[in-house]
């Protein structure tokens, strides 16, 4: 913890999964544990800051063009204009109430 109590920015963190734009990955009220410092590669998942909120998608690397892809179909991808700049991080776990249902992801 920094001086002031808060968490270092490069500690991971659990966030809750909301809604289905990322099943059958991701579940809504999945908990995923997110690596501020964990490496970016074309197709893991990722959470990225977006206008007032936050986004879990799957990362898209074509090039120098960075896109967030849902995994539900019909949903349009987002492309990162700023690059990397707005990626809190990327997903290492997977949390479910079953054992079947956790899953750790390389980062």
């Amino acid at each position: 913890m920094n001086e002031a109590g808060h968490c270092s920015a490069n500690e991971a963190f659990a966030l809750r999964v909301i809604g289905d734009d990322m099943a059958p990955e991701f579940g809504d009220g999945q908990i995923v544990i997110v690596e501020p410092a964990g490496k970016v590669t074309s197709g893991c998942f990722v959470v990225a800051r977006l206008d007032d909120g936050v986004i879990l998608r799957q990362l898209v690397i074509d090039g120098d063009v960075y896109r967030l892809r849902a995994l539900k179909s019909g949903l349009p991808e987002i492309e990162l204009g700023a690059g990397l700049e707005s990626l809190v991080g990327v997903v290492s776990q997977r949390a479910g109430r079953r054992r079947r249902e956790h899953k750790r992801y390389e980062v």
